[in-house]
């Protein structure tokens, strides 16, 4: 199942897709909600992964945005260290869920 991080942080946005990658997910990382909604119109992705450093309000209309478009489980992540463990523990195990749902 495509997944698709947004978060603010370059830096982990690539560590999320690194660990996620290496572990066999297919998945995109963006930093903007623009990028984000761009991909999302695609309809191609079935969870969304939203960081911890976007703001209310843009976490609100990117939520209502993604379920809009085939969205079937989105995520709220707050990384913390070790990245690679956090991902594997907290968002990998939800988007396994997500996919074998459908």
């Amino acid at each position: 199942m495509r997944t698709l991080v947004l978060g603010r942080t370059p830096a982990r946005v690539t560590a999320v897709l690194a660990t996620l990658r290496a572990d066999g997910f297919d998945a995109e990382g963006v930093t903007t909600d623009e990028e984000a909604r761009k991909l999302l119109e695609t309809e191609k992705f079935g969870v969304l992964i939203v960081g911890g450093g976007v703001q209310p309000d843009s976490r609100a209309a990117i939520k209502e945005f993604a379920v809009k478009h085939r969205v079937r489980r989105v995520i709220d992540g707050a990384l913390t260290a070790p990245f690679d463990a956090y991902v594997k523990r907290e968002f990998e195990p939800l988007i396994r869920e997500a996919a074998s749902k459908g």
